[in-house]
């Protein structure tokens, strides 16, 4: 017959344990929460300060006059630059109109107003 026998040697004290847990305590969680904020506060200060450089007054503001025309049923953007600058390449009004509205995609709706750059109204 064969016997096992246990012995203590091989059991560490938990004195002699190295603490591989973190532990914060109340204390300990708002000393770091106030570091982590220290760059938030930071850049909240800066924005203050510089931002208020930037006045729009409208004194030198140049008034424009903007010609608009409302898209009928069939229409298309070729026909609408062709329409307006007859002499000017259609390619051109064409990126100079999607530009100024912000089309995207050369899509339009009917009723849409479209405003046409000044260089092509007469």
């Amino acid at each position: 017959m064969s016997s096992i026998s246990f012995s203590t040697a091989a059991v560490i004290p938990t004195s002699a344990r190295p603490a591989t847990r973190l532990r914060l305590t109340a204390r300990g969680r708002g000393v770091l929460l106030a570091f982590a904020s220290v760059p938030l506060a930071v850049g909240i200060a800066f924005a203050a300060i510089s931002g208020g450089s930037a006045v729009a007054s409208g004194e030198d503001a140049a008034v424009v006059s903007v010609e608009t025309v409302t898209v009928m049923p069939g229409e298309t953007l070729w026909s609408i630059a062709t329409e307006v600058a007859p002499d000017a390449d259609p390619r051109e009004v064409i990126g100079e109109i999607s530009r100024m509205n912000l089309l995207r995609g050369g899509e339009l709706q009917i009723g849409q107003k479209l405003a046409i750059p000044a260089q092509y109204t007469s």
